[in-house]
């Protein structure tokens, strides 16, 4: 049995203990709270939980934007021993039906823009007794801001280390999501080894995050690494866009930035982000939810003047465990690992791969998740003993850095020989007409395994789309990466499916490559 160690004590309580009581926690556009005020509020959404009959080990989901409300609830269930379910806010009926089925949670916070899709997707859920509203605005249920105004301070729930403090749901790229359970030890292992160790954050920071607070990336960025150390964090609820983002920077001027790498493209293609308009006291950009292109990265540098880091996180190890380092960023890489990791490449029969060769990476670390709900089988798939299957593919250098190949499940050979999607996209997305792009295998009519490529121009422009443009992507291609790497076809598309959290779902796109039976000649589909 873990020891006893209730997480929200840590992160909330010890900085007022501290004597940070009077020091901003949080910034959204709409108010502020110092820590505090977040030991004060946080301490009573237990009560108020209590007088819906929610019981420590209980669930309750989350479908909220990012806002002070949410550290308010998040530390709050689990101070109280009950168990926060963090959920996408841009899930479809049917899935927010899944999740809250899956997770039988009793109650459920929601801000106020989400309530009609959640509302439809508990319709006739016996499990879900509540739903409370944040962020004030509505009286159609109960408010949470009311609610805490109404009820005492209670003392933290007795916990233990070991035991579940919070679930993450992964959004996968295939398959419905998997509800990750991470303990109560984990945040402030993740804070302390990610956050102080490698990025370096410290209690003067001001953080803002792109990157939404519902995943493990966002998580650790804006609330766990932040109030590790006493920090400050900008909340953003709405989906961010190169202006918003801008204007955020422009307001607040944090010292560290965070965001997946298809918005730095966004950002850089967008006239609306002059290099004044950024903050002139940022000293750290961050990259992780997806590879970071070489060419971003450099870009980047040249316009603004700061690198971009890159690093490598995943919801089954909470945050992040392989990065590259501050002050010595070596773009197209992947970096090494965050001290307290230690990682494997494998093949298929679970043989170590000598260096330089493809293996798939297994990761060790304090942060690894407890499994994953009611799935036995995906959690003895993916934890075995000590290791966590991360389904990537890597390359490592006999310095020590590893190279990002693509998922396991999208590695494909093209003349016996492994293709690497994100190489091939990489090489694209290089080019000064390309947005965007995602390759798949495809057969050809003789039954043999070719690159195919979906991709979106910048700016949408698709005179000449064709033959030419075709071939002068191929050409580009074969010089970047090597010749048999070449995409055969190519179509050219307005966007590409996502997950809700902006990963690429190739598994679609390898689906419409199946029903496409026009692609049977080199170049672009028709």
């Amino acid at each position: 049995m873990g020891t006893d160690y209730n997480a929200a004590v840590d992160f909330v309580d010890r900085n007022v203990d501290e004597g940070r009581g009077e020091k901003v926690a949080f910034i959204d556009p709409s108010r502020t709270i110092t820590y505090r005020q977040l030991r004060d509020a946080a301490s009573r959404v237990g009560s108020v939980l209590t007088r819906f009959a929610v019981e420590p080990e209980d669930r309750v989901a989350m479908v909220m934007l990012d806002t002070v409300d949410f550290p308010i609830v998040f530390w709050g269930t689990i101070r109280a021993g009950i168990i926060p379910v963090l959920l996408n806010t841009r899930l479809t009926v049917d899935q927010y039906r899944f999740v809250l089925e899956d997770s039988r949670a009793k109650v459920a916070f929601v801000s106020p823009a989400l309530l009609p899709v959640v509302e439809e997707a508990a319709s006739g859920l016996t499990t879900l007794k509540e739903i409370i509203i944040t962020g004030g605005g509505l009286d159609s249920r109960p408010r949470l801001d009311t609610l805490l105004a109404n009820e005492i301070t209670a003392e933290p729930a007795r916990t233990c280390s070991d035991e579940v403090a919070y679930w993450l749901y992964s959004s996968g790229t295939t398959g419905p999501p998997k509800g990750v359970m991470h303990v109560h030890s984990t945040p402030m292992q993740a804070a302390r080894l990610a956050g102080q160790d490698r990025i370096g954050i410290c209690a003067n920071d001001l953080v803002f995050s792109a990157a939404k607070l519902f995943f493990s990336y966002g998580l650790g960025n804006a609330i766990l690494c932040p109030q590790s150390v006493g920090a400050t964090s900008v909340l953003y609820p709405e989906r961010p866009t190169p202006q918003t983002v801008f204007e955020t920077l422009h307001a607040y001027q944090p010292t560290m930035f965070y965001a997946v790498p298809t918005l730095y493209a966004a950002i850089l293609a967008s006239p609306d982000c002059p290099s004044e308009r950024n903050s002139k006291r940022l000293r750290l950009c961050f990259s992780a939810g997806e590879p970071l292109p070489a060419h971003i990265g450099e870009e980047w540098k040249r316009r603004y003047g700061l690198d971009i880091v890159n690093g490598v996180g995943s919801t089954e190890m909470g945050h992040l465990f392989l990065t590259n380092v501050p002050g010595a960023v070596e773009y197209g890489t992947s970096g090494v690992p965050v001290n307290g990791y230690d990682l494997r490449l494998v093949d298929e029969a679970g043989h170590d791969v000598a260096d330089g060769d493809v293996g798939e990476l297994l990761v060790r670390g304090p942060t690894a998740a407890a499994g994953y709900w009611n799935q036995r089988e995906r959690s003895r798939q993916t934890f075995e003993g000590e290791w966590t299957c991360t389904g990537d593919k890597y390359v490592r250098r006999p310095d020590g850095v590893y190279n990002y190949c693509g998922r396991t499940d999208d590695m494909f050979k093209v003349s016996g020989i492994w293709v690497s999607p994100f190489e091939v996209e990489t090489a694209l997305v290089s080019h000064p007409k390309v947005l965007e792009a995602a390759v798949v295998p495809t057969e050809d009519r003789a039954g043999l395994v070719k690159p195919k490529a979906f991709v979106v121009l910048k700016d949408h422009v698709y005179d000449g789309a064709g033959r030419a443009l075709y071939e002068e992507l191929k050409t580009h291609v074969k010089h970047s990466i090597g010749p048999w790497k070449y995409p055969r076809w190519i179509e050219f598309v307005d966007s590409l499916p996502k997950t809700a959290t902006g990963k690429i779902q190739r598994f679609k796109l390898r689906e419409l490559a199946r029903q496409d039976l026009r692609v049977n000649d080199d170049g672009p589909a028709p």
